[in-house]
């Protein structure tokens, strides 16, 4: 499936030794010659990206990496690559050879599982002999999966495929609800919409399009309204709305113009669900309150857009979260597909809503900033948060927040 767009692809990643098969072993899962074999350590330099159909999986992507044992400047510069590779990564296939596990195939198995990527170790080239029976034991011992293959005669290729279909983490085929489950059939779904300079001329954004079509496919009534009508809406329905979801940007407000006793979220909240992991997402908007001067945040941007004046990302959400830290902070912006190399010198990620992103991408994205020790917040989970009313905008989802300011 070649036309699949690159973010909903299971990226699986191949990583071993240079000359230990990676490249073969990649044009026998394929049943193409997608990467250059050759006997000569080190013909991988960058990384090679195929696409391919493992059904019943779906589509994915196989990364033919550089060899983990390079050497040099150049070689270190690969390596980088690598890594930037894993990072992402949903599943990783280490590629030894079947005389037995090195200290650098060692190293790089004890990276993959620090970085809870889930891992098949193949030994390569079982056309020359039986698997050193050391390995075998210490893949047994730290319950690593394994299987000897032959890239050269493809035995264990169609195996090591089932293995690798086993593995696919399974929240990645998830397509979970916006807000479906918190109404019902019947049920007043109110939605709060600011009309503002950056409110697209002539529409709505995308995430209030899709909880409207949600609201209808379920058989409920959808109110919509400005912030300023919110009050004059709610004392003309006669019976209270089953939920109130805002614009992150009036949260404040619209908390105090609804009563305690309606549930209340933000759109923002609901993509953080739909597209990533609301837990983690919340948890990661408590890591404002430990952000000292000095300290460095990434404001991740999915997709490049006109920047107004008082643009959310730029100026709105900055200016409110150093208000309520006290602190003297450095905001940084990045836009596109990947994060910075140096994404581990910030304190917090604070990602857009992800209305461009598909879920296996959000995820992806959390992944990264757990793998490598940076939490990770949203825009509307972080406004909440500094606006003192994230307890409330969680309770539609049983989520509870650490103790605190919240």
């Amino acid at each position: 499936m070649k036309t699949a767009p690159r973010g909903i692809r299971i990226i699986i990643a191949l990583v071993g030794r240079r000359n230990a098969g990676k490249s073969s072993l990649i044009n026998a899962l394929t049943g193409q010659e997608t990467a250059i074999v050759s006997d000569v350590p080190g013909t991988t330099t960058d990384p090679v990206a195929k696409p391919y159909e493992l059904i019943p999986v779906g589509p994915v992507t196989f990364y033919d990496t550089a060899g983990l044992d390079d050497t040099g400047e150049l070689g270190e510069k690969r390596m980088r690559a690598t890594r930037k590779i894993l990072w992402r990564a949903d599943m990783a296939i280490m590629v030894t050879e079947q005389s037995g596990l090195t200290p650098a195939d060692v190293a790089m198995i004890d990276q993959i599982r620090a970085l809870a990527i889930p891992c098949v170790v193949v030994f390569n080239k079982m056309d020359r002999g039986a698997i050193e029976l050391d390995s075998i034991q210490f893949c047994t011992d730290r319950g690593i999966d394994w299987i000897g293959v032959s890239a050269m005669n493809g035995s264990g290729v169609d195996e090591l495929k089932h293995l690798v279909i086993q593995m696919a983490p399974p929240e990645l085929r998830e397509d979970p609800v916006l807000a479906g489950d918190l109404f019902t059939e019947g049920d007043t779904v109110v939605l709060v919409t600011p009309i503002d300079l950056a409110a697209p001329k002539g529409r709505l954004i995308l995430p209030q399009v899709q909880v409207i079509r949600e609201i209808l496919d379920g058989d409920a009534v959808a109110v919509v309204v400005k912030e300023r009508e919110l009050e004059a809406a709610l004392r003309n329905l006669s019976v209270p709305p089953a939920l109130v979801i805002t614009d992150s940007q009036v949260v404040l407000k619209v908390a105090g113009d609804t009563p305690d006793s309606v549930p209340l979220t933000t759109f923002s909240i609901l993509f953080a669900r739909h597209k990533g992991d609301l837990a983690i997402l919340a948890n990661g908007a408590q890591a404002i309150d430990r952000l000292h001067d000095g300290d460095r945040v990434l404001m991740a941007e999915a997709c490049s857009h006109h920047v107004q004046a008082d643009d959310i990302g730029r100026v709105k959400i900055p200016r409110w979260i150093t208000q309520y830290s006290g602190r003297d902070l450095q905001f940084d912006v990045s836009t596109g597909y990947d994060f910075p190399d140096n994404l581990g010198d910030y304190k917090l990620v604070i990602h857009c809503g992800s209305c461009m992103l598909n879920r296996m991408e959000m995820i992806r994205r959390i992944r990264e900033c757990q793998r490598r020790n940076v939490p990770i917040t949203n825009y509307g989970v972080g406004i909440s948060k500094v606006q003192g009313v994230l307890r409330r905008v969680l309770a539609p989802f049983g989520l509870e927040v650490d103790p605190g300011r919240v």
